[in-house]
């Protein structure tokens, strides 16, 4: 059984709000979305998590950009804990915004590869982290791996690749709900060499050490996972309160021969945004 008092990285999606509004988007954001949080109690509450030995804080939606209070809150943090930030770069082609983001400095900034398939939306995102690095902030690409679209994935990591973004600097994705990648399939689309994904490529399970929670102040195991809890306070304390009793339901989808993908490959019983090396 997964304890609770290791939990070191949190997750933190501060907005459903997102112009980009991907259909498989797993809190379901579009332009219109909610938000629930105050930048100030986004503050305390990191605040406090650093207190109790959580390390890292990684703040996504969503489209964080779209929250207002993102940078204050990021001016606020800095120094207290890790600071990462995913994005769709879509608000990264604003100098304001990026000016704004600089002097807030996060520790990390991934932009996201939805559409791999996208030669512009490839080439858009080389181009933003190879400007976000000239502005220096330390940054990365997310890519999102489909079933039916390996190739055009194998293809975006040739472009990462030739472009000096290599395995260090990005994350294989699969997707979930349905069109899910085996693990076998992810491994092809990194031509079997070693990758970074999520701890749960292999396994559906909870992770010791990684936790999210949502924009409507709800916890989960994973961003995934339809199994939640409502926080009673925004506190360590309540956040270990609320995953005491959590479990997990698979997200994934369903291979051609009919089985779970999660239950072909057996390896690790992590899951979530946390990530593993391969």
């Amino acid at each position: 059984m997964v304890g609770t008092a290791a939990v070191e990285r949190v997750s933190i999606e501060l907005t459903q709000r997102c112009k980009k509004a991907c259909w498989f988007c797993y809190s379901a954001s579009h332009p219109n979305g909610g938000t629930e949080f105050r930048p100030q109690e986004v503050t305390a509450f990191a605040r406090d998590l650093a207190g109790h030995g959580v390390r890292a804080v990684s703040f996504g939606g969503g489209e964080p950009l779209e929250y207002e209070g993102v940078f204050d809150i990021l001016h606020d943090l800095r120094g207290v804990l890790f600071r990462s930030l995913t994005t769709s770069g879509r608000l990264l082609r604003d100098e304001t915004v990026v000016a704004r983001l600089a002097d807030a400095a996060p520790d990390k900034v991934h932009v996201s590869i939805h559409f791999p398939e996208r030669e512009g939306e490839v080439r858009q995102v080389i181009s933003q982290v190879a400007m976000l690095e000239t502005r220096g902030i330390r940054s990365g690409v997310n890519l999102l791996v489909a079933r039916s679209n390996l190739a055009a994935a194998r293809a975006a990591v040739m472009r990462l690749d030739a472009a000096g973004i290599g395995p260090d600097r990005r994350v294989l994705l699969p997707m979930r709900g349905q069109d899910t990648p085996s693990a076998a399939d992810v491994a092809q689309v990194a031509s079997r060499r070693p990758f970074q994904s999520m701890t749960c490529l292999t396994a559906c399970g909870k992770s010791p050490r990684f936790c999210a929670v949502a924009w409507d102040k709800t916890v989960a195991w994973c961003s995934y996972t339809r199994e939640r809890q409502p926080l009673e306070s925004l506190t360590h304390a309540a956040l270990m309160a609320a995953l005491a009793n959590l479990g997990v339901t698979f997200c994934g989808g369903i291979d051609d021969e009919g089985v779970s993908v999660s239950r072909r490959f057996s390896g690790s019983t992590q899951h979530g945004h946390d990530l593993v090396r391969s």
